[in-house]
């Protein structure tokens, strides 16, 4: 059977312009092939076409003086036949627009806007938000980059410490600012974390930024796993995927989202990010004692992942409506 090739564009910028390998990491097998499909971001003429947290969209001219109306209409012009290039010409209904960015009260008009701009290029949108078209979880990627076969084995690697976070310096949100303010609680605690990050402030002693999240993760028992967003029943990210696939108890602050999607025991619950929270990564730390009753729970949450939540498994079974 031919294998249904998907396209991919973005607006993230390590993804713009699109590299032709983009998930192939997320596949046991060469190319980027996964059951039906294969993900070929760059491909010409794609069968399906997907557009991951993509934002440029032409901007529809305003009411204003005849001047700039006219103005307005030859950038729109412009833009809309560059935008359509990017489509390659596939049909509405197999095009697919997937939003990845938290709710987060400074942004959700924008997300708002770009939910509306998406509706007459694609048939399928979708978000981690109430107010999306098809509110839904965002399919797990991960960026975990060993192969998916090293993934899928149940070797477990040696556990030398406590506890890591990878974070970041990111402070343009108040979500953003609470994330930071509870990092330096926790360093000036002195528990036994080890931090690593981009951009994080010169106090938070980190270990400098990591390109592979595996070698800040797998050799600890536990791993901080804390999202920008933790309000509503469908944003999880990565930050958890990432965790688990490296054989961490994530200590977990986020959403009910994840509760819908792995196994009870596969993570722990931060409570809070203040001292109540700090007090319960200390006693958690102290030993391993909660990884090693994880174990089996952390075994199966990975499976799920890889083979159930995984987005290339989404993009197939999309792509099945079709004939």
């Amino acid at each position: 059977m031919t294998k249904k090739i998907v396209g991919m564009i973005s607006s993230y910028s390590g993804l713009n312009p699109s590299p032709v390998d983009w998930l192939w990491q997320q596949t046991p097998h060469p190319f980027g092939v996964w059951g039906n499909v294969q993900m070929l971001a760059k491909a010409e003429k794609p069968d399906f076409l997907l557009l991951y947290n993509f934002n440029s969209f032409p901007e529809v001219p305003q009411n204003t003086n005849w001047l700039n109306a006219q103005r307005q209409q030859k950038r729109y012009e412009k833009e809309t036949r560059s935008l359509q290039a990017k489509l390659r010409g596939v049909p509405q209904e197999r095009t697919i627009f997937l939003m990845r960015e938290p709710p987060l009260e400074e942004v959700v008009q924008k997300n708002i806007d770009f939910y509306e701009k998406a509706k007459p290029y694609c048939g399928h949108i979708s978000g981690p938000d109430d107010f999306a078209p098809v509110p839904d979880f965002m399919p797990a990627i991960w960026y975990v980059t060993n192969p998916f076969h090293d993934l899928a084995e149940r070797h477990i690697p040696e556990k030398k410490k406590p506890c890591s976070w990878i974070t970041s310096g990111i402070n343009r949100t108040a979500n953003h600012r609470k994330r930071l303010d509870f990092l330096k609680l926790l360093r000036s605690s002195q528990l036994d974390i080890d931090f690593y990050g981009r951009d994080l402030p010169d106090w938070a002693d980190s270990k400098g930024a990591i390109g592979n999240k595996w070698y800040g993760m797998a050799p600890y028992y536990y791993n901080l796993s804390i999202e920008n967003y933790a309000d509503n029943d469908w944003y999880v990210s990565e930050k958890l995927w990432d965790s688990l696939l490296s054989w961490c108890l994530p200590i977990y602050y986020g959403g009910s989202a994840a509760d819908k999607l792995l196994p009870p025991g596969s993570y722990l619950r931060l409570p809070s990010l203040d001292e109540k929270g700090l007090q319960y990564i200390q006693e958690v730390t102290a030993t391993p004692d909660a990884w090693h009753e994880a174990k089996d729970a952390i075994a199966e949450a990975r499976q799920i992942i890889l083979h159930k939540l995984n987005l290339m498994e989404w993009v197939s079974n999309f792509s099945k409506n079709f004939a």
